[in-house]
Formats: C-alpha cells, sequence, structure tokens
C-alpha cells in the first residue's frame, strides 16, 4: 500500500520506494567552532546530524561556542563547509548540566 503510485528500483535484488528527499527551508545547527565565513567544526554527538541538516537546508544559521578568525581552524577538521552555512554568530552562557552532574557524581 505504501508504495503504490511511487516509482519501485531494485538495488541488489531487493525493491526499494523511491522518494523525495527533504528539504528544510532553515537548518539550526550548533557547532564547538566556527569562523567568520562559517566554516564549522562539531564535537561529540553534533557530529551526527548538524553536517547533514546545514546541507540539506536553504539557509543555515549556525550558533557557535567559540568564533575564531578565517585561517585559525585546521581545514582537515572542518566538517561544513562555508558555502552552506548563511549566518553564524557565538552563542552566550552555554550550561552543561551532563559534565557537572558526572563531576558531582565523581566528587562523592
Amino acid at each position: 500500500m505504501i508504495g503504490e503510485g511511487k516509482e519501485v528500483r531494485e538495488f541488489n535484488g531487493r525493491p526499494h520506494n523511491m522518494e523525495r528527499a527533504l528539504r528544510a527551508d532553515f537548518a539550526f545547527v550548533k557547532a564547538w567552532k566556527g569562523d567568520k565565513w562559517g566554516n564549522l567544526v562539531y564535537r561529540k554527538t553534533a557530529r551526527n546530524f548538524n553536517p547533514m541538516m546545514a546541507t540539506a537546508a536553504k539557509v543555515t544559521i549556525a550558533e557557535v561556542e567559540e568564533l575564531v578568525e578565517v585561517g585559525e581552524l585546521d581545514p582537515d577538521k572542518v566538517m561544513t563547509p562555508n558555502v552552506y552555512v548563511k549566518r553564524i554568530f557565538q552563542g552566550e552562557m552555554f550550561e552543561k548540566r551532563i559534565e557537572k552532574e558526572r563531576c558531582a557524581r565523581y566528587e562523592r
């Protein structure tokens, strides 16, 4: 029922329903570091979906913990190039609840 009226292609001997790609108008991503041109570096779990979402949206707005000058980021570590980022700003007052909770546990 799901595949009625949709294109079906076979890959490796298995039929697959073809769907249109999701396209977002805006993507709001949080990165660890970014330069003033919009190149972004992510840490930990932010690496999972933020790079993909940044490339899937018409307008990507990035909040970074640390905003650095152009040329300060190692090019091999950049995960989202500036061509996908339309706006970038440095956030304020990042609360890291998990890190505080874990530290408190180990101090007991």
